[in-house]
């Protein structure tokens, strides 16, 4: 038995046509999970390598304000990666961006198997249950993913994107929101930056595109969304925004 839930629900009632995830929203590694630590030292776990710095605050924030469903993780990404398919090589990593994750170097089939079934498979059974329940309601949900991303990666030059949108084959919802997004003079927006949302098996390959559900992944720098006061503001911000691009959305499905 897991030793803590799998996911947060908030707004579990709510808006069913709009559905917020937060795939990385925390860097809580369970007990039973390598020591509870992966044998990484605090500063690591509070890098963008164990969760996505900002992302849970933002998440909340837009739930709030649309009266919408949201689904977060409550693991760290180290633990499993819960953007990621289950064949996902990747899905356990054992090393991000410089540090090697002592917990991780050794696990092996039956490990891996385990911690698919104690988190991944239960995050994603909260989404599709979400997901499912807005569908029986007559409803076409639009899925927000919420990420965030470091400035720098890999040693590799400054990211200049102050917010990007990724996506795949559907671009329902990611076309209206660029183009929103745009319109914000201040901003550096990125489509599919920093990098590419044609993930086949990632979490809205999953809930969207293989269910034919609009959806778009909203990447945040992450030192724009380090405390609480930048969570704030970027969700006030998006509010607005992805109102527009919704609107814009459904009027070009009807």
């Amino acid at each position: 038995m897991p030793s803590m839930p799998a996911f947060e629900l908030v707004n579990a009632e709510g808006d069913p046509t709009l559905l917020f995830t937060c795939d990385h929203a925390a860097n809580t590694v369970p007990a039973e999970v390598a020591g509870g630590d992966l044998g990484l030292p605090p500063e690591d776990m509070a890098r963008h390598i164990a969760f996505d710095v900002g992302a849970r605050g933002v998440t909340l924030g837009l739930a709030q304000a649309f009266g919408a469903p949201a689904v977060l993780s409550t693991f760290s990404r180290l633990v499993i990666d819960p953007n990621r398919g289950e064949d996902d090589p990747t899905l356990v990593m054992k090393l991000n961006d410089g540090s090697v994750i002592p917990g991780n170097r050794h696990v092996d089939g039956r490990e891996a198997a385990a911690r698919r079934g104690a988190w991944h498979r239960p995050y994603h059974g909260a989404v599709r249950a979400q997901r499912d329940r807005a569908v029986a309601a007559g409803a076409t949900p639009a899925i927000v993913s919420m990420h965030s991303f470091t400035p720098r990666f890999r040693g590799r030059p400054p990211r200049p994107w102050h917010v990007g949108v990724l996506w795949d084959e559907d671009a329902r919802l990611a076309a209206p929101l660029l183009d929103r997004l745009r319109v914000e003079r201040d901003l550096v927006v990125g489509d599919n930056e920093p990098y590419s949302g044609a993930l086949k098996g990632d979490a809205l390959w999953t809930h969207g595109t293989r269910r034919g559900l609009p959806h778009a992944l909203i990447e945040i720098r992450n030192d724009l969304i380090a405390g609480e006061a930048g969570q704030r503001e970027w969700a006030e911000r998006l509010t607005p925004i992805l109102r527009d691009a919704l609107a814009a959305m459904r009027e070009g499905m009807a």
